[in-house]
């Protein structure tokens, strides 16, 4: 009986011991792992934006993004943020270079943009800002877009024209774009830093851009929400319409009385 026992004994505890092994061993390798994984996975986006880049923007911004003189800036340093800014609203690729970049269709797919956003942020810059429009500090992000913003966009964030560029209506922007044009400055915008706008401030601003977009119309007709400028001009020219045809009916009753 004593020999038996000591020969289930024996495997048994040599299983337990290499169990426990097992499972001491086992956090060291996880996240060795995970971290390996998760690399493996940004430097795969990275280096497929790298083939994207080749093949669509490097005739300006050079086969390693450091410019060429004439055509386009470097792009080492400007960060995720700006890429993600420039190709998520349309306006690069340009058609040729020194045309004013404007908002249109995306060139490319969302998976693409994000590749070639990965690929641009390797080279280190601003990340693509992190924003939450706060709809409870509407009044404030008005106060700041009309001190800071309307004067290009309009108070309605139709848009308007600026100094050596069109001011674009602010109707399509999603509130990632309004942080990063705050953030970037693109073409002749002003850039604003954490230190003129802070997060809370922007997440305001976000949030007053996606009321204009559609806003209540208490006062009745909107006319386009143009601004309260020529809204004023057209009440104006409705009045002296308005006056001249009380005028002529005026005259018109006094000389059938006259004869």
């Amino acid at each position: 009986m004593s020999n038996a026992a000591s020969r289930f004994l024996a495997p048994a505890a040599a299983t337990a011991a290499l169990g426990a092994l097992i499972l001491w061993l086992a956090p060291s390798f996880a996240p060795a792992q995970r971290a390996t994984g998760g690399g493996a996975s940004a430097s795969q986006l990275a280096s497929r934006g790298r083939s994207l880049f080749v093949e669509g923007c490097s005739s300006c911004h050079g086969m390693d993004a450091r410019g060429i003189p004439g055509r386009g800036p470097s792009l080492r340093g400007v960060g995720g943020g700006a890429a993600d800014f420039y190709l998520s609203t349309g306006r690069m690729p340009l058609s040729y270079p020194g045309e004013e970049p404007l908002r249109s269709e995306p060139r490319y797919s969302d998976s693409q943009i994000a590749a070639l956003v990965a690929y641009v942020a390797s080279f280190g810059g601003p990340p693509v800002p992190k924003v939450s429009p706060d709809y409870d500090e509407l009044s404030k992000g008005q106060e700041l877009f009309t001190g800071s913003c309307a004067g290009c966009h309009a108070i309605s964030g139709a848009g308007g024209v600026a100094t050596g560029a069109a001011a674009p209506p602010l109707w399509k922007a999603t509130p990632t774009q309004v942080a990063e044009a705050v953030r970037i400055g693109p073409y002749v915008m002003p850039r604003f830093g954490s230190e003129d706008l802070n997060r809370a401030d922007v997440d305001a601003l976000a949030a007053y851009v996606e009321y204009s977009k559609h806003p209540d119309n208490a006062g009745g007709w909107s006319i386009g929400r143009i601004g309260p400028v020529p809204e004023g001009m057209v009440a104006w020219l409705l009045a002296a319409v308005a006056l001249l045809l009380v005028a002529r009916i005026i005259g018109e009753r006094r000389k059938e009385d006259g004869e």
